[in-house]
């Protein structure tokens, strides 16, 4: 990353945006590799993504109305990728935001018990969550077609962030944006309405 970066500097690139994970050690390392080719990076520093469960691998998991994850059933403030979004737009195409740490998270924390219950309110079919050992996620993943290798690194990342380091909202949307996060009920509420689950 430090290479693109360096690359990208001695092309005249001034503005810069990195899309990192919020409490991933490896992901600051890389946050901190790429500042000191570009001093004024803007960090995005992401939690758990709300469109995890109507655009990617969790999918299949809410329409057969099992939420299955290698972790407890922990809080997590999901963000809207809306809001991250407009946050790079903002800061690759606005002044103010060179330098900045922004940590981009909903405006509170929801347990996967308590985003069931979202999920099966808008989409009208019960949706509950189940802790899971890690070799049983692997295998439900993998049926339910994501690569081995991918269902292997997402319990490494769920078992590094879903501890409960991340329960804590951040402001970091309020912050890049001038206005609150997106809750995730707004969020599942209209995905629910743009048939994302039908």
């Amino acid at each position: 990353m430090s290479a693109f970066a360096a690359r990208a500097v001695a092309r005249g690139v001034r503005r810069m945006t990195l899309l990192s994970g919020r409490g991933e050690p490896e992901a600051r390392r890389a946050e901190e590799e790429v500042r000191r080719v570009l001093p004024g990076l803007t960090v995005l520093r992401c939690a758990f993504f709300a469109q995890n469960f109507s655009e990617s691998y969790l999918v299949p998991a809410v329409l057969a109305g099992t939420i299955t994850m290698p972790v407890a059933d922990v809080p997590e403030p999901f963000v809207d990728l809306d809001d991250v979004a407009e946050a790079a737009v903002r800061s690759l195409t606005e002044d103010g935001h060179a330098g900045e740490l922004y940590e981009m998270t909903g405006p509170r924390a929801l347990t996967f018990t308590e985003v069931g219950a979202v999920l099966g309110a808008a989409t009208g079919r019960p949706v509950e969550h189940r802790a899971v050992a890690p070799e049983e996620f692997v295998a439900g993943a993998t049926a339910d077609g994501l690569p081995e290798e991918v269902a292997h690194a997402l319990v490494a990342l769920f078992s590094e962030v879903l501890d409960g380091r991340n329960a804590a909202p951040s402001d970091g949307v309020r912050r890049a944006l001038g206005r609150p996060a997106g809750g995730f009920e707004e969020y599942v509420a209209g995905a629910a309405r743009a048939g994302a689950w039908g």
